[in-house]
C-alpha cells in the first residue's frame, strides 16, 4: 500500500546575514540526508515534492539522486512565514515558536498565523496527493508546517507537543486515507 512520507529538511548552516529561506544544509545535514536516501524508508518513493526553500531543495536533491526520482516544487510547502522578524537568535526563536503554536489564531510579531500556515500546507498536500499515482510519495518540507499538517490529519489541536525534536525527521501516512502511522522519527 503506497505511503506518504513527510520529511523535514536536515540541519542547516545558520547565518544571521542570509535570509532564512536561503539557508543551506550543513555537513551533518547532508550526511544524515544521504543516509536516509540509502535507507529502506525511501525505497519505494516514486516522486518527491519539496518547498522552494534552499534547505528543503537540497534535502530533496540528496533523496532523489540515488534512485533518479523526479522532484517537483510548490511554494505552499514552505515554512511558516517569519520574515516580519527576520533572524532570531535561538532563545528568542524558541519563545516565538512557542507563541506561534500556543495561539494559532494570532500572529507573533507579524508572522503568518499557525492556522493560516496549516490551511496552506493541508491544501497543498491534499492537492499533491490527489494527483499522485504510483508508489510512495515524499514531501520535503519544514518542521513547523509538517507538525501543523500532522495535527490536522490526526484530528489534534495545534500544539508544539507534536513538533519534531530537531531538524531532519519524518513521519508516514497511508497515501489514500492520509492517516498518519506515527509521529516524527529521525531520518538517520
Amino acid at each position: 500500500m503506497p505511503r506518504l512520507l513527510v520529511i523535514s529538511h536536515a540541519e542547516v548552516i545558520v547565518d544571521p546575514d542570509v535570509p532564512v529561506t536561503n539557508w543551506g544544509l550543513n555537513a551533518i545535514g547532508r550526511h544524515r540526508a544521504a543516509r536516509f536516501a540509502a535507507s529502506d524508508q525511501v525505497r519505494h518513493v516514486t516522486h518527491i515534492w519539496a518547498s522552494f526553500e534552499t534547505k528543503a531543495r537540497e534535502t530533496a536533491d540528496i533523496l532523489a539522486k540515488p534512485r533518479d526520482i523526479p522532484i517537483s516544487f510548490d511554494a505552499r510547502l514552505g515554512e511558516n512565514d517569519r520574515s516580519a522578524t527576520g533572524f532570531l537568535p535561538p532563545p528568542s526563536f524558541e519563545t516565538a515558536a512557542n507563541a506561534f503554536f500556543a495561539d494559532p489564531e494570532t500572529s507573533y510579531e507579524g508572522w503568518e498565523t499557525a492556522l493560516d500556515a496549516q490551511s496552506r500546507i493541508v491544501g497543498a498536500v491534499s492537492e499533491i496527493t490527489r494527483q499522485h499515482s504510483g508508489g510512495d510519495l515524499a514531501i520535503v518540507t519544514h518542521g513547523a508546517v509538517g507538525t501543523l499538517l500532522y495535527c490536522n490529519l490526526k484530528g489534534l489541536a495545534i500544539d508544539r507537543a507534536h513538533d519534531q525534536p530537531g531538524q531532519g525527521h519524518y513521519w508516514t501516512a497511508d497515501l489514500k486515507s492520509l492517516c498518519p502511522d506515527h509521529g516524527w522519527k529521525a531520518i538517520a
